[in-house]
């Protein structure tokens, strides 16, 4: 059996965002899905999944997991045998653009935690599939479930992220960059930017999916996923 998996999900998402692929890959690997809901910082919500995280590990994490997965890249490289960034951004918000986390901040406070999730999770920014609907619903499953104060501090840790792309030039192990062809939040061009920066990085973009192909496309991610995991380890 290779290196345990560290699977991480987005922002106001839980382990049903990897539902196939836990499925899957746990015929061959033992496979976590870590909760990042605790801290205001990303670089908190990192230091406390450390203590909890096996000794070596392959680590993905899919849009605000892929964040969290960067910082922990950056605080313990050692540990991670191989990396994935799905739908995920490797800069620092902007003033403006962290500015526009307040009003989901004040909604998810007034009690409007439903109006806040269906506007951070837009449908113009999955593919435009027949399971659209059936994924923004899930997507407000999860968010319920994990409630306004988590949204929170997401958000939070969100609007104060580090730019990452120094600790994406340093990555030393082998690793995926991969996002849906129709991700209207972080689209195809940053990812492939993203993959530039990684020393050993491979681009897969995944036909029929937007931001969250982990549900749009599940078959398809996860025989990406399961192609990553063959890759031989890079000599340090």
């Amino acid at each position: 059996m290779q290196e345990p998996i560290v699977l991480l999900p987005g922002m106001m998402c839980d382990a049903r965002l990897f539902a196939h692929q836990v499925a899957d890959l746990s015929k061959d690997h033992l496979v976590t899905v870590a909760p990042i809901t605790q801290g205001e910082r990303i670089s908190e919500i990192a230091s406390s999944l450390i203590p909890h995280l096996p000794p070596k590990f392959a680590l993905a994490g899919l849009s605000m997991g892929g964040i969290v997965a960067m910082e922990l890249l950056r605080k313990i490289p050692d540990r991670i045998t191989r990396v994935a960034f799905m739908d995920t951004n490797p800069l620092a918000e902007t003033p403006a653009s962290a500015a526009s986390y307040e009003p989901l901040i004040v909604g998810a406070r007034a009690g409007r935690l439903d109006e806040v999730l269906a506007e951070f999770m837009r449908p113009e920014y999955l593919a435009p599939t027949v399971q659209r609907n059936e994924v923004m619903a899930k997507v407000l499953e999860m968010g319920r479930s994990l409630g306004p104060e988590v949204l929170v501090r997401q958000a939070r840790a969100l609007q104060r992220r580090p730019d990452q792309q120094g600790a994406l030039r340093r990555c030393k192990c082998p690793a995926l960059v991969l996002c849906g062809e129709h991700d209207g939040l972080t689209p195809v061009k940053r990812h492939s930017f993203m993959a530039e920066l990684i020393p050993y990085a491979e681009l897969e973009v995944i036909p029929g999916a937007g931001h969250l192909p982990t549900l749009e496309q599940p078959e398809l991610t996860t025989q990406a996923l399961r192609r990553w995991m063959e890759q031989p380890l890079v000599l340090r």
